[in-house]
């Protein structure tokens, strides 16, 4: 469902994107090329900042928002996904936040205030805030990072978790084509 935000803004989504009819895109939310937004993703640009003023939530081509996932926003700052990044189900992305291109987060985690670089994988149920984290940098599963964290403890990331980020955006592409397909069938 795409629907306008009490400050008069509509989500632009590309019509090569697929948004789950379950989805609720609201507000100032750019959608790129070959996104795929699944069942139940919540994508809310609404809040304003004190001057009345809120920057988009953008989400670049070729990524994919899964099931369940939420993308908000605190007082109007921006939200940026790059292109070929996977938000698994049930992450919550809220902003001010940006993650770049290739990025893989994973089931039920959390990013606030944070910056991802390109080509970084953080696992499923770990916490990313109030941080930068550098490129192509692997965060396990359950980790808690933020400003006390000595990032250079985390490990670049390796082939099996490089291979395992770029089939799930491959497989989500494909999923855009085929729902594509599907609702030219009616």
């Amino acid at each position: 469902m795409l629907r306008k935000n009490p400050s008069g803004h509509l989500p632009q989504v590309s019509p090569k994107a697929y948004i789950d009819p379950t989805a609720i895109i609201c507000g100032r939310v750019m959608i790129g090329d070959y996104v795929y937004v699944g069942p139940y993703a919540v994508i809310r640009a609404d809040e304003l900042n004190p001057d009345g003023e809120l920057e988009p939530i953008v989400i670049g081509a070729h990524s994919n928002i899964q099931d369940g996932v939420v993308i908000h926003s605190k007082g109007g700052a921006a939200v940026t996904i790059g292109s070929y990044s996977s938000i698994a189900h049930r992450a919550i992305v809220h902003g001010p936040c940006r993650i770049d291109d290739r990025v893989f987060i994973g089931f039920n985690s959390v990013l606030f205030n944070c910056h991802v670089r390109s080509g970084c994988v953080v696992r499923y149920n770990a916490v990313v805030d109030g941080v930068t984290l550098p490129e192509n940098r692997y965060i396990p599963s359950t980790e808690r990072v933020g400003i006390d964290s000595d990032l250079s403890r985390y490990a670049a990331v390796d082939r099996d978790a490089l291979q395992f980020s770029e089939e799930v955006a491959a497989t989500n592409i494909a999923l855009v084509r085929g729902y594509q397909a599907l609702r030219n069938e009616f």
